[in-house]
């Protein structure tokens, strides 16, 4: 099993004059550890089940930039962009910017988004649940065209028109960067993770609530004619191995659990990770042993 670093928290110590400096030090560490990606949140203001909306919160890609210039190895990604926040066109480019800049490290991680405050807020319209899905739909065929080999050609939908997809220089990833839908709605979300996805992402805690899920993915698979196996299968957890390591083991073997019901990457927040050594438990005791599920 693979493990992912997400950073959904950035209310740290020394203020926004060390946040910068403070997420460096994490993410260098963490890159150093053995963690196999990194993700960071994309909202415009924190959401409610981290801390109030008025916390900090970063713009994702100009973050994740950031990221790729204090790291040399490990995958990037914004766990999960909604199709709300920016013209699928530009998000693509922004998508292929961060992948060629990182060489070749860039995931593109995306939903139907959720948050309506953080709409309302800043004034980005949020349209109801119906049509964000055919807004999702057609974003991540916009994606595929953009990042094929015959990339220049005009995109008509019902929700988006593009006159040109032109979109130079290509991702180093190849065939294209990684796509990774969030959300485990049974409909719809694991439908698209079906049809367009190389790795779906849902909740993690509860290895039943996983494997049913899976199972749905299944389904889905066979009635799109896609490969289950093709598409790698991740959850989205809360990390804790104490500040000292105590509860590393138990850590494990929770995660042992989620390997026997099929999870091949567990991405979460790590309690404390602004402490560091966190980090430094997670790469001795834990990193090496999830490998071996």
């Amino acid at each position: 099993m693979k493990l992912g670093l997400q950073i959904p928290y950035l209310t740290w110590p020394g203020g926004p004059a060390e946040l910068g400096p403070k997420l460096a030090e994490i993410v260098r560490t963490a890159d150093g550890a053995g963690y196999d990606s990194i993700w960071v949140m994309d909202h415009y203001f924190q959401i409610p089940r981290v801390g109030a909306a008025e916390m900090d919160m970063l713009e994702a890609y100009t973050t994740l930039g950031y990221i790729a210039g204090n790291t040399s190895r490990v995958g990037l990604g914004a766990m999960i962009t909604g199709v709300t926040y920016r013209h699928p066109g530009l998000l693509i480019k922004e998508v292929t910017t961060l992948d060629v800049l990182s060489g070749g490290r860039a995931w593109l991680g995306i939903g139907a988004a959720w948050f309506e405050r953080e709409h309302l807020g800043l004034g980005v319209p949020f349209p109801p649940l119906k049509e964000r899905f055919e807004r999702l739909d057609e974003a991540l065929q916009i994606a595929n065209q953009m990042w094929s080999d015959d990339n220049n050609g005009p995109f008509e939908g019902s929700h988006y028109k593009l006159a040109e997809t032109i979109n130079v220089p290509q991702s180093l990833s190849k065939p294209r960067p990684r796509i990774m839908i969030g959300g485990g709605g049974e409909k719809k979300t694991l439908r698209l993770v079906a049809r367009y996805a190389d790795a779906c992402n849902v909740t993690g805690m509860d290895p039943a609530f996983v494997k049913h899920k899976f199972e749905v993915l299944r389904e889905h698979c066979e009635r799109e004619g896609r490969n289950y196996d093709d598409i790698e299968k991740t959850v989205i957890m809360i990390m804790n191995v104490g500040p000292d390591g105590s509860l590393a083991g138990q850590f494990v073997e929770q995660l042992g659990r989620l390997a026997e019901v099929g999870v091949q990457a567990a991405i979460g927040a790590l309690v404390g990770v602004e402490n560091i050594k966190p980090i430094g438990i997670m790469g001795r005791d834990v990193i090496p042993q999830a490998a071996k599920l």
